[in-house]
């Protein structure tokens, strides 16, 4: 098979007094690469603001022409989000492609949808981001063009300009009103699922920290047939779609299990806001886990940026874990170890680790539940039934009453049940 060949493209960025600029610049390298794009060249320049015109400063620009010229590439990627006019005084001047950081991650994330409700948020965040940065044809220059003293006609460049605004802001709304319509149908399954009285567990946290890994494992543990595995990959956004799955213990105990789309730093205002509806699954948990790349020495940043989102969402005060991953990347780290309450230091691929995390979601979720027993008649045998399915049986015993059975139950199933208990 014939290989691809990548655009090759130059990583450029201001430093502009940002705390993590080299771990950003790092991370942008990593976007490139997700976008199917090679780097050739980095060009950085440390300023405490950027050029409001052209980002970099002149001399700087003269470095980033020699650069592409050297490796012949035609495409400089930046770390920040530029205005409409700093792209075009780029592109101008450097004559070169020019793609911000926003743009670069929106990109990716039109790469990886798969689902329609991913494919509809993002591109309603594209052309958000697209709209402000129209330009109007060539022919803009003829736009005052005379129609008598103190009147001006609108040329064809304007005419052409607000045409196109106007039908991205017409696709926007009807994108939205799509949306919505997804959104009620999501409502409409968490609604059944609410009713079914499973606890649900929310995995969270920074693109690429090991959710889904998390997430195959645990699956895995409890089910080695599964077929319902979610997509895994060492890469930034390997996953856009929420998935949701159900968890059924040794003991009968069930939750529900839900991986959500990672975040990054300076991630874009359009997806945070197209991907509400997605991570409606994390608002609505029970209990959320924090999946962190416990080898990254920028560990603690990945933190503040979740809990930013999360904040920015409206997801707060719900209980979470805090899983440090990829413990066995970190030299003479001991794991799995619970080092708090709600800590803890683990490899997601390590059976021993998913087995202390299972006892942490454990202990946070049935936390609730009570022993309690039960007289069931002969005539209500389905509630047997129900009681063997759903809860931990700890004693069975077949009278001429009935069925006399002992389970752990939460408080809705005892309601639920409560003519048929009986004082042992």
């Amino acid at each position: 098979m014939q290989e691809i060949e990548l655009t090759k493209v130059l990583i450029g960025g201001v430093s502009q007094n940002q705390a993590y600029f080299e771990s950003d610049m790092a991370e942008l390298n990593e976007l490139v690469k997700a976008n199917n794009m090679l780097v050739v060249g980095d060009i950085r320049q440390n300023l405490e603001r950027a050029v409001a015109a052209t980002y970099f400063g002149s001399g700087k620009l003269d470095e980033v022409r020699q650069l592409a010229e050297e490796n012949d590439a035609h495409v400089l990627v930046v770390n920040d989000e530029l205005s409409p006019s700093q792209i075009r005084n780029l592109e101008q001047n450097l004559k070169m492609t020019l793609l911000d950081r926003t743009g670069l991650i929106l990109a990716i994330f039109a790469n990886r949808a798969q689902s329609r409700e991913a494919k509809v948020q993002v591109q309603i965040a594209r052309l958000q981001y697209e709209l402000p940065r129209l330009r109007a044809g060539e022919q803009a220059n003829l736009m005052q063009q005379g129609g008598g003293p103190g009147f001006a006609n609108r040329g064809s460049g304007e005419t052409k300009l607000e045409m196109n605004q106007r039908t991205i802001k017409n696709k926007i709304s009807q994108l939205r009103h799509e949306l919505k319509q997804m959104e009620v149908a999501q409502q409409t399954k968490r609604a059944q699922r609410d009713r079914a009285a499973l606890p649900t567990v929310a995995l969270v946290g920074y693109t690429n920290a090991g959710k889904s890994t998390t997430m195959n494992g645990l699956l895995r543990r409890f089910n080695e047939d599964t077929p319902k595995t979610v997509f895994e990959q060492d890469m930034l956004f390997a996953t856009l779609d929420t998935s949701v799955r159900e968890i059924t213990l040794p003991d009968n105990k069930k939750f529900l299990l839900s991986d959500t789309v990672g975040f990054i730093n300076k991630l874009p205002t359009q997806l945070v806001k197209a991907f509400r509806s997605t991570l409606a699954e994390a608002a609505a948990a029970d209990l959320l886990i924090q999946v962190i790349d416990f080898s990254d020495p920028n560990y603690q940043e990945m933190i503040k940026v979740t809990e930013k989102t999360l904040h920015a969402m409206g997801i707060d005060d719900i209980p979470m874990i805090y899983a440090y991953n990829k413990a066995d990347r970190k030299p003479e780290t001991t794991f799995p170890l619970q080092t708090g309450e709600h800590d803890l230091v683990y490899a997601a691929t390590d059976p021993a680790s998913l087995e202390l995390l299972t006892q942490m979601i454990i202990k946070e979720l049935f936390a609730n539940l009570t022993k309690v027993t039960f007289m069931i008649p002969f005539a209500a045998g389905k509630w047997v039934d129900y009681l063997n399915e759903q809860t931990n049986i700890i004693a069975q015993d077949y009278t001429a009453d009935g069925t006399q059975i002992t389970a752990e139950v939460s408080p809705e199933d005892r309601q639920r049940l409560a003519e048929y208990i009986i004082e042992v």
